[in-house]
């Protein structure tokens, strides 16, 4: 039954190559029949730049799209193959091919009724499909898919059904809900896109939770099975902080992976859901991708180079005010004028290395006029409680610009519980930055009980955090009770397990940050 469509798609293919007069390698909208959807099947492809020179064989990324998109939305709003065809020549990553099916409505499952079997399709027909008419390595060690929105959905669960066909897996914006965000939703759209999917059409509550849903949700999977039946997986997922619903799924999802032990890499930047932010992904998906198809480990996310240059002497002041040893960065015109700064207060067990070493990124910025002049006190940790003393004794002798609106307070590791105790009881910040913060979940959400945004409170927080740090939960809860609050933030998830130099490599954004709303 197949081989007919199989001798379409290949005259399609040769029709294309003689209109051209070349090989043409990126092909949009090809079909192929699928009897078990009865119907043909949408996908574009994307042949890697010398598959028509080499015969070597190559892997294969499975891309999928979004609801409301279809089989060109890679092409069209992804530059899928632009990126790729970059990061080849420079070397970044193996060459491979790009299938870009049609999805549908479907997240890439078999529906709960059992009249449109979609998974069945790509599991059946599409990848044998792609593996019997291109030069593919047919084996799970080179098969990888990703996808955005409710293509990530797709993208998790593939492999999670079927991991003996691949391994490998980027989900970007998961569209997922926890069982609490699924049993609330409203019930048009809900019966429309999950009910149709996984059963219950029509239900409320509790009713939801069919047993299909529970077989097919991620949160599911990863709670009843084994974790070490997860180990062989490679699972890299990424989730912009300007997500609203999907804010809270993709982290708790995240947090029950590091509860139960399930190697992934989690990163959360900044965007939200949009073609803008799925682009900015492909780099370093497409890093962690090649790395798995050349099985080595994952070499990690490239680095920001963190400039620190030495300063003269005079720009950093050692003081003692109330018996507390202060250690403060002043710009270099601060000695030729009279003029009021800003100040950022960072609290956190500094040597005095370290504190010249941030003060040196401050400098740099300062003088390439990236931001305004500031100033940098530096607390010890254990004075930090002091700080309605010291306020009025430091911005006297620093010449520093009264009023919350030109100070900031930065909480370095176990002294940001501290810094958010100060900003929500004691005094006003203009923002509040939280470097690798040690935050436990109770805290935080005992903390987050006694904010209302509705009365007044206009501190902006920053939230910079490792992925395999040790207080994952508390720094994820933070950010979904900001947002369920409205309270205006920023929260980064960064590769690696925090400390001094980890926090060094985001500081440049955390000072632009308070810039910023010194100045808003």
């Amino acid at each position: 039954m197949k081989k007919p469509f199989i001798v379409i798609i290949v005259i399609q293919l040769f029709l294309f190559t003689a209109s051209k007069g070349q090989e043409v390698r990126i092909l949009e909208s090809l079909s192929m029949h699928s009897d078990i959807l009865g119907q043909g099947i949408a996908y574009s492809i994307c042949l890697p730049e010398g598959y028509f020179i080499e015969k070597r064989s190559y892997p294969v990324v499975y891309m999928l799209h979004g609801l409301g998109d279809d089989e060109t939305a890679w092409l069209e709003y992804g530059r899928v193959y632009q990126t790729a065809d970059k990061a080849v020549r420079e070397e970044e990553i193996v060459p491979m091919i790009f299938v870009m099916p049609q999805g549908f409505r479907t997240y890439y499952m078999n529906d709960y009724s059992g009249t449109f079997l979609y998974q069945d399709m790509f599991v059946k027909e599409l990848i044998p499909t792609i593996d019997s008419l291109y030069r593919t390595i047919p084996d799970r060690e080179h098969r990888a898919v990703m996808g955005y929105s409710m293509g990530g959905f797709g993208a998790l669960i593939l492999p999670l059904k079927h991991p003996e066909l691949m391994r490998t897996c980027v989900p970007l914006s998961i569209s997922i809900r926890t069982d609490q965000q699924y049993i609330t939703e409203d019930a048009s759209g809900w019966d429309q896109q999950w009910g149709r999917i996984f059963g219950g059409e029509g239900s409320t509550g509790q009713d939801r939770i069919t047993e299909y849903y529970r077989q097919n949700s991620p949160f599911h999977i990863f709670q009843q099975n084994d974790p070490a039946s997860f180990n062989d997986l490679r699972i890299y997922i990424d989730n912009g902080d300007d997500e609203q619903t999907l804010c809270r799924s993709n982290e708790e999802l995240h947090i029950l992976m590091r509860d139960r032990g399930v190697p992934h890499e989690f990163r959360v930047r900044d965007g939200g859901h949009s073609f803008e932010y799925w682009r900015s992904s492909l780099p370093n998906a497409l890093r962690f991708i090649s790395d798995a198809f050349s099985n080595v480990p994952y070499r990690g996310d490239p680095s920001a180079y963190v400039d620190i240059a030495g300063l003269p002497d005079r720009q950093m002041l050692d003081l003692e005010i109330n018996t507390v040893h202060v250690r403060a960065y002043v710009p270099a015109e601060y000695f030729i004028t009279d003029r009021l700064y800003p100040v950022i207060y960072c609290s956190g067990n500094f040597s005095t290395g370290q504190c010249d070493s941030l003060a040196s990124v401050s400098d740099r910025m300062i003088n390439d006029m990236e931001i305004g002049p500031i100033l940098l006190v530096f607390l010890p940790e254990d004075a930090v409680d002091q700080l309605s003393t010291l306020l009025p004794l430091l911005e006297e002798k620093l010449r520093i610009r009264q009023g919350y609106r030109y100070r900031s307070l930065a909480g370095f590791g176990s002294s940001a519980s501290e810094a958010c105790n100060i900003v929500v009881h004691k005094e006003k910040f203009r923002s509040c930055l939280l470097m690798d913060p040690y935050l436990e979940k109770d805290t935080i959400m005992n903390l987050l009980s006694l904010l209302n945004p509705d009365t007044g409170f206009n501190t902006s927080f920053f939230i910079d955090a490792p992925d395999k740090g040790m207080y994952y939960e508390g720094n994820g809860f933070l950010h979904i009770g900001l947002r369920d609050l409205t309270i205006k933030h920023e929260y980064r998830v960064r590769e690696g397990t925090g400390g001094y130099k980890w926090s060094l490599g985001g500081f440049e954004e955390i000072i632009q940050f308070a810039d910023y709303h010194f100045h808003k």
